[in-house]
């Protein structure tokens, strides 16, 4: 049975952070949440990992972080950068910031040929959610049949600020109905709420929410160059629009091409969106290694 890959975006800088999150020491041993995600997919049965990152950050990357791994499962590497090639476009507008979580799936078309999950550098997911993926990928996986892993939206939330959630709407037969990004996320001592238009809205605080950790055949790339030419064209005089994965899985939902199972997880999210976040995803690393979920050093 075919391995599937996991495909990781990490060309992105934390603005709101302030730094390279994605190579950012948060484990006993100095480890990057990234590692955490590649062990965990490791020991899920992936067989291939593919980074998509920026050149400039090409060499520190790999020292950081590609090359402690290398020997325990197969690593490439994909570049997303304003003018990344694309078939059917011959020029891009000029640009201020990247495509988006679209444009960085589709710069790695050519290197992934199997059913692969997509997840962000910079979150942690959890163990189990890995194994879910990895059972669905090998199992029901088709051209027709995507999936998604959901998490409950107060698992997900950070106590220093607020954050933008892609809340997921659910069908009685745990498929995806669509993926509506709500603003300004936060909790309150009255409870969570959104922001829009300056007003606030409430959120159940068991919303199934997108981390972006999907699931797809290798038939999305082709899906995904085609909406991307139309994107390219309709925004062209738009330079901040950007090309994210929900737009797609949304247009192909609602043309009913595609079935998009929704995996819930019940996992704690973690992640670093502020700098102040930084002492409590340490503090939990800290403790999923002394209760063995984690050996430490995570590589040896």
């Amino acid at each position: 049975m075919q391995k599937p890959t996991l495909l990781i975006l990490a060309a992105g800088m934390g603005s709101r952070y302030g730094g390279l999150k994605q190579v950012d020491a948060l484990g006993p041993e100095g480890e990057a949440l990234i590692e955490y995600s590649i062990f965990d997919a490791i020991r899920a049965g992936f067989g291939k990992v593919v980074f998509v990152i920026r050149n400039s950050i090409e060499t520190a990357f790999k020292e950081k972080i590609g090359d402690k791994f290398a020997d325990k499962i197969e690593v490439q590497y994909a570049f997303q950068e304003l003018d990344s090639p694309i078939e059917g476009i011959s020029t891009f507008p000029e640009r201020e910031k990247p495509w988006g979580t679209a444009h960085a799936m589709l710069v790695a078309r050519d290197l992934i040929h199997e059913p692969f999950a997509v997840i962000n550098a910079d979150d942690y997911y959890g163990i189990s959610s890995f194994q879910s993926m990895a059972d669905f990928l090998q199992h029901k996986c088709t051209p027709t049949d995507y999936s998604t892993v959901a998490y409950e939206l107060l698992n997900t939330l950070s106590d220093h600020g607020h954050v933008n959630r892609g809340v997921c709407g659910v069908d009685g037969q745990g498929l995806l109905t669509d993926v509506v990004e709500r603003l300004k996320v936060r909790k309150t001592p009255e409870g969570v709420f959104y922001e829009e238009e300056g007003n606030l809205f409430p959120l159940s605080d068991k919303a199934l929410v997108s981390m972006n950790f999907w699931g797809f055949h290798p038939n999305i790339f082709e899906i995904i160059r085609q909406d991307f030419i139309t994107f390219v064209e309709e925004n062209k005089d738009k330079p901040r629009s950007e090309f994210f994965i929900p737009l797609v899985v949304n247009k192909l939902i609602q043309e009913k091409t595609v079935d998009l199972h929704v995996i819930p997880n019940d996992e704690q999210w973690y992640g670093v969106t502020y700098q102040k976040d930084k002492p409590m995803v340490l503090e939990a690393f800290k403790k999923l290694t002394d209760d063995g979920r984690y050996p430490s050093p995570l590589w040896s």
